[in-house]
């Protein structure tokens, strides 16, 4: 498998949920493979989506992203969260079988970061190092609260939150007091930019793979 060229793959998530796509970047020298699951509205290959693999892998960090299972129906309905979590406990299955000397991460922007948080709650036996949140979606727009973090002192594993100052699904207030009360938890904020992730014509994916990058270093010391 070479680096540069996504390589796709089938993952097979149960008979009853069928099968979702998913797409490997391996990078030279990997150091980290990253389980990368998308948000609600968009699936694998939405841009933001390869543009962050991309700039993973020009850091020596693979990438497999995939389809949640309702994304690949063509629904706009996301999945329940147990067929959600399935899916992502099977994607981190299948980078482990593919790639089993590699140290892996899980997490995804938005409601794929947030089921991965909560199949990791549950399933602490996989094999994932550490986790991290494209724009943890702390809360939907304009109903402040933080009952979607409830789980996250069940994970055991650390958590690197990347949030936008002007994030509409995750007050800063909250989610700093939110990460402050979690001993695993990094928070790296943009200043300025929304849960997308834009602030005007800035392009900030190069700093989040950065980030990215810069706290997974760290998790060899732990």
């Amino acid at each position: 498998m070479s680096s540069g060229v996504p390589q796709t793959v089938t993952i097979r998530v149960s008979d009853s949920i069928g099968s979702v796509a998913g797409a490997f970047l391996v990078a030279e020298e990997m150091d980290y493979l990253y389980v990368f699951a998308h948000g609600a509205g968009a699936g694998m290959d939405h841009s933001f989506m390869i543009r962050l693999s991309e700039e993973l892998a020009q850091r020596r960090m693979g990438t497999l992203r995939f389809n949640f299972p309702y994304m690949e129906r063509g629904s706009r309905r996301p999945d329940l969260p147990a067929v959600a979590e399935k899916t992502i406990v099977r994607a981190v299955e299948t980078a482990q079988e593919r790639f089993p000397g590699i140290p892996l991460l899980a997490g995804g922007k938005s409601f794929g970061g947030r089921m991965t948080s909560q199949a990791m709650s549950r399933n602490s036996d996989l094999p994932v190092s550490g986790i991290v949140f494209a724009g943890f979606p702390l809360h939907p727009a304009g109903k402040p609260g933080i009952e979607r973090a409830a789980h996250l002192d069940q994970v055991r594993i650390p958590m690197l939150f990347l949030q936008g100052t002007r994030d509409t699904l995750a007050d800063l207030g909250l989610i700093e007091q939110t990460c402050q009360k979690l001993p695993g938890a990094t928070l790296v904020t943009f200043k300025g930019a929304d849960h997308s992730f834009r602030v005007g014509r800035a392009d900030l994916v190069p700093a989040l793979a950065d980030s990215i990058r810069l706290w997974s270093d760290g998790l060899t010391a732990l």
